[in-house]
């Protein structure tokens, strides 16, 4: 008999609406960054570029801090091997891990979670591509709207907690019924008059959260930014209005 997979989370308020990426090369500067954020934030990524620095040791580091941790890895690949690996991961409990958004891998890893506390997210369509890039990648054609719409109904299908998905579509998923009570986190968001580095379907944060996600990633403006408290409260105060 298999464990039932965990209730997808409640919808969160305060600040840890803002989930600040940490994309530094290592843990050290990690958790330099997060003294400098201090109390501006209690919401961590920590992504595929730190995971050779250090990065699950400074997941479980935040962990102890009391913060919140949300492990982005996009993974991809057969179904036992995508159990066998969050079947690893989750005894970490940590709050999110990422998944590409394709059912057999969303159901590889619900198995793989059992009855741990960690959400499965689903990517549809990372945010840093348009459609001059599917093209590129041989995707189905048509509007990029149109097929993350699609991916994001069956990766819910599939038992997914929440879906990964840019705020341009935020609205759009959550209006699915198969959305209810699940979680929408959006990246790509980006305060207004900030640069768009990578980033090509973006909003700003009282926007993506008004269009329905629970959730936005904030990385750049923030780590990069001179003063990282006054960047990341700056954002708090905006979806403090909402």
């Amino acid at each position: 008999m298999t464990d039932a997979p965990a209730p997808a989370a409640a919808p969160s308020a305060g600040s840890d609406r803002l989930i600040v990426a940490l994309d530094l090369p290592d843990a050290v500067s990690g958790l330099e960054m997060v003294d400098r954020i201090g109390d501006a934030a209690s919401f961590y990524k920590i992504g595929l570029g730190m995971l050779t620095g250090g990065g699950l040791a400074l997941a479980m580091e935040l962990k102890d801090k009391g913060k919140r941790v949300f492990l982005d890895m996009k993974l991809f690949d057969i179904g036992n091997t995508v159990e066998s690996a969050v079947r690893g991961l989750a005894q970490f409990e940590l709050d999110f891990l990422t998944v590409h958004g394709d059912p057999h891998v969303v159901r590889a890893a619900v198995a793989g979670r059992g009855d741990k506390p960690t959400r499965i997210l689903a990517v549809t369509i990372l945010t840093s591509l348009d459609r001059g890039d599917l093209d590129a990648a041989l995707i189905k054609q048509g509007e990029i709207r149109d097929i993350v719409l699609e991916r994001a109904r069956a990766a819910l299908l599939a038992g997914a907690d929440g879906l990964i998905a840019s705020p341009q579509e935020a609205a759009m998923i959550r209006a699915l019924p198969e959305a209810a009570g699940k979680l929408i986190v959006t990246p790509g968001v980006r305060p207004a008059g900030a640069a768009l580095g990578d980033q090509k379907r973006v909003a700003t944060p009282a926007q993506a959260i008004a269009d329905g996600a629970d959730h936005i990633v904030v990385g750049r403006p923030i780590y990069k930014a001179a003063d990282p408290h006054a960047a990341a409260a700056a954002i708090q105060a905006e979806l403090s209005g909402i």
